[in-house]
């Protein structure tokens, strides 16, 4: 792998112990998967963020990274924390996960990391345009970014995008490269698709069966998905399978401008979403909490759920999350006034997978993420019911699923 003299003085230790660690990183990974070279990034976005998931070992590299100098040279977000870094004593979390978390937090400030906490980036200022290179984390932004937007990332880790951050470099390589970006799975959609929740059940069966291919949609009923269904679509993709990357055709930028298919691509038809509700839907009645917003709610969603609700009083806890800057626009029109008349909650800066949902006494939680049940179901041992957003709402208000 070629480096330029700027590199290898870096490398060598010219600019200090942090940015030579961080070389080290990103220089190991070209080495790994045999890149020419390496190339500059305009953003990175860095997960690792809940001490949930981090734990006092994680913390504690993070704190030493940051002793020895680490400071960031491109604009970074910070991926959600386990928690509201603001209201997080009104959401009933623990002190001292609070304290840890917080501390987490300072630490990526030191950084020069703008702490946005937030798994929508594209939503909160962090908006590459279309070819530029990228280091984000994150697996439903790598995916939106690479997709929606026509930059280029990689899934990178947590640790590689945050050295990718302090050099201002990746290894070019994976999706970084035009032959990469091919589509090798054509999906025939022949079923209509509605909610957000409809195509995060499609998503979850395509990811399933990509593994780690390039899908290539064909959307053939219903209407033009939006931003909140592109997100959806991508997230459970990313969950259920290892997809950085989709194609739709008409739709996204390059299945417009570019033949963005590989030859002998593999076809496949999905006539039916049962299978993914099936899968996902579990069977609990009782409703404890409702969680909205994985990946982080738009203010388009905020909105809905503020117009589902229509004023009723809730019977188990709605949490909403999303990204703080989203918040404020929500609070500014209005919005989460109207969920809180309602006992519901609009939480920025979280993310419930890596929040302390047991300790806080949850045990039955409804969404209309396939993210979400995916995840909760399978790292936080917890019993989900998965539907639409009407559907979760209508559970909030009765405390119950509803038939």
């Amino acid at each position: 792998m070629r480096l330029n003299d700027e590199e290898r003085a870096i490398l060598s230790g010219r600019e200090g112990p942090a940015a030579q660690k961080a070389l080290e990183i990103v220089a190991a990974l070209g080495e790994i998967y045999r890149a020419e070279d390496l190339i500059p990034v305009v953003s990175a976005q860095v997960a690792g963020v809940s001490y949930g998931n981090l734990g006092e070992a994680g913390l504690e590299f993070l704190r030493a990274w940051a002793d020895e100098g680490a400071r960031v040279v491109v604009p970074t977000t910070l991926n959600p924390a386990g928690m509201d870094l603001q209201a997080w004593r009104e959401l009933g979390i623990p002190e001292e996960y609070a304290r840890r978390q917080l501390e987490v937090v300072e630490v990526y400030r030191t950084m020069g990391i703008t702490i946005s906490c937030s798994c929508t980036p594209y939503l909160a200022g962090n908006l590459p345009g279309f070819g530029h290179h990228i280091a984000w984390s994150e697996s439903s932004a790598v995916s939106y970014a690479n997709s929606v937007l026509g930059a280029r990332t990689n899934r990178e880790g947590g640790p590689s995008a945050l050295a990718a951050a302090i050099t201002g470099r990746t290894a070019r390589y994976g999706l970084h490269l035009d032959h990469n970006r091919q589509g090798h799975l054509v999906v025939e959609v022949g079923c209509p698709l509605g909610s957000p929740a409809d195509f995060s059940a499609l998503g979850y069966m395509v990811g399933q069966m990509a593994t780690d291919r390039v899908p290539y949609l064909r959307l053939n009923s219903g209407p033009e998905p939006g931003l909140d269904e592109l997100k959806a679509l991508g997230a459970a993709m990313a969950a259920s399978g290892a997809v950085a990357l989709y194609h739709v055709e008409g739709l996204t930028p390059e299945a417009r401008s570019h033949n963005m298919l590989a030859s002998g691509a593999t076809v496949i038809n999905i006539d039916s979403l049962d299978e993914s509700y099936q899968a996902l839907d579990g069977t609990s009645q009782d409703i404890d909490l409702v969680w909205i917003g994985c990946p982080h709610a738009s203010l388009a969603e905020i909105e809905h759920t503020a117009d589902l609700l229509a004023g009723a009083q809730i019977e188990a806890e709605l949490w909403v999350t999303t990204a703080r800057d989203v918040l404020e626009t929500a609070s500014a029109k209005g919005l989460t006034g109207r969920i809180e008349a309602c006992a519901g909650r609009v939480v920025a800066d979280a993310c419930l997978v890596g929040a302390p949902l047991g300790e806080m006494g949850f045990r039955n939680i409804a969404t209309n993420s396939t993210k979400g049940a995916f995840y909760l179901r399978n790292h936080s041992h917890l019993q989900v019911r998965f539907g639409s957003l009407a559907q979760c709402v209508e559970a909030a208000t009765r405390g119950r699923w509803p038939a």
